[in-house]
């Protein structure tokens, strides 16, 4: 064993060696923030632990290396569209709808084109439960429901009733705890391309009310490339250039883009892109957020958002994110 000067030289020397790697792992890791914003009516569910991807900043991550290649492949002139809001769009509502339920909601048998990655069931459907896009809708047709007893998500791709909603037809089907970061298995879809939860992900208006977004968002791209990130499980793409966005790419708005212009609705979803960002979740049209469909949405503020083009962002480096 070591005595002495030299022998408590070394010790300090350690010590402050330690001090400095723990400085540096702060600074590189955020810590969890408060899990994703509550969903009122189901006030005992949060929105995923605090430590999900989907509830963490990544504002002071840096970026990849390929930031502004992988930008310009979804267009660097292109502005943001907010794929939400109040009223309707070819005779349906904008935006993507949830319900919650009570644990004594009768579950029905769900079938599944894609059996194979999907979570059999049964699920608790309302015989009223709002569809994407409206009953008539040829689009994505996602059902999402929470169980605000058990807390758990159900989420339906191509969802479609039979026999008055007795039993139901999907594309495919994930059943998710919300009190746990499980995911999907390697490979497997959910009622999302990328094979993330939907809800998370959506810009919700209880959030906009109580005045900050605490999660990253959802939106899509017309072009992804054959790989998935953490926590994506699935890709949906043959392409293989490293300059397109893989599913679940975490972009983030420009921290200097100034943002003190745009009205309130429209500041809270940029200051949330600052902060959390948005995470690719399905092909579709670039720059599409995806929030819920509510009466309380000012369509002419939200359409402001338009001003933001992809030049504004930047492809963030996630791998030193904690993966719970």
């Amino acid at each position: 064993m070591e005595q002495g000067p030299t022998a408590a030289r070394t010790a300090v020397t350690r010590r402050l060696r330690g001090i400095l790697l723990g400085a540096l792992l702060v600074a590189v890791i955020p810590a969890p923030t408060a899990v994703g914003g509550p969903i009122p009516s189901a006030p005992k569910c949060s929105v995923f632990p605090a430590d999900n991807h989907w509830n963490l900043p990544v504002a002071d991550l840096p970026v990849v290396g390929n930031s502004r290649k992988i930008v310009r492949s979804a267009g660097l002139s292109t502005g943001l569209h907010p794929d939400f809001g109040w009223g309707k769009w070819n005779g349906g509502p904008i935006g993507i709808p949830f319900v919650t339920v009570p644990g004594s909601q009768k579950k029905v048998p769900v079938s599944f084109t894609y059996k194979s990655e999907s979570d059999k069931g049964p699920y608790p459907i309302p015989k009223n439960v709002p569809i994407e896009g409206g009953r008539r809708s040829d689009g994505d047709r996602h059902v999402i429901v929470v169980d605000r007893q058990s807390c758990k998500l159900y989420e339906l791709f191509n969802a479609r009733p039979r026999d008055g909603g007795t039993r139901w037809k999907a594309g495919s089907g994930a059943i998710w705890d919300l009190d746990s970061n499980d995911l999907r298995p390697k490979g497997w879809t959910s009622a999302d391309a990328a094979g993330l939860p939907i809800l998370p992900g959506l810009v919700r208006y209880a959030d906009i009310k109580r005045g900050r977004i605490d999660h990253a968002l959802r939106f899509t791209v017309e072009d992804t490339r054959r790989k998935f990130i953490y926590p994506a499980r699935h890709f949906a793409s043959d392409k293989t250039s490293r300059n397109l966005p893989a599913m679940g790419q975490r972009f983030r708005l420009k921290k200097g883009f100034d943002i003190s212009g745009f009205p309130k609705q429209a500041r809270i979803v940029l200051k949330a892109l600052k902060r959390y960002g948005m995470i690719v979740a399905d092909n579709g049209s670039d720059w599409y957020i995806s929030g819920e469909p509510n009466k309380n949405w000012n369509n002419d503020a939200l359409h402001t958002l338009g001003q933001v083009e992809g030049r504004h962002f930047q492809v963030v480096d996630t791998t030193e994110l904690p993966r719970p």
